[in-house]
């Protein structure tokens, strides 16, 4: 298979998860393992072939500068284990969000826009969901003020 077929594939599993993450109406346990671990595991094990067959293997390449890694990076291959990379790390932390939002009451409408920052650049939704959640828990009463005014 050829670097765009493999890109395609891995691209189509990668939406299939965030379609589910997103816009799916409810967040089945058993169908959120689709986006939160099968898909990632996939997408992992993709990416792990890809970087033992091809990035240790382009001449000049390597990380330890900017120069380098624009080196690794012209090889198709060594790109396309880049990109897979992305993809896996980017549902699973979109998988992750969900979870956590649903555990703290965020709405689906507030959680889709922090997903779909997350789909669109990974660490800019992780970002915004970390600084929502930090408020939102904040102004939320705590477990003791809800009590007391359980028992008034």
């Amino acid at each position: 298979m050829t670097p765009e077929g493999i890109f395609g594939v891995a691209g189509q599993a990668a939406m299939l998860g965030w379609l589910i993450l997103i816009f799916l109406p409810r967040r089945w346990p058993a169908l959120l393992w689709l986006p939160r671990f099968i898909i990632p595991f996939g997408l992992s094990l993709l990416y792990s072939g890809l970087a033992m067959a091809h990035i240790l293997t382009v001449d000049g390449g390597g990380f330890g500068s900017l120069a380098e890694v624009k080196t690794l990076l012209s090889n198709d291959w060594a790109l396309l284990a880049g990109w897979v990379h992305y993809l896996a790390f980017d549902l699973f932390i979109g998988g992750w969000i969900a979870v956590q939002a649903d555990k703290v009451g965020i709405s689906r409408l507030i959680q889709a826009p922090i997903l779909l920052a997350t789909f669109m650049a990974g660490p800019l939704g992780l970002a915004l969901f970390l600084a929502m959640r930090a408020g939102f828990v904040r102004g939320a009463p705590s477990e003791e003020a809800v009590m007391q005014g359980a028992a008034a």
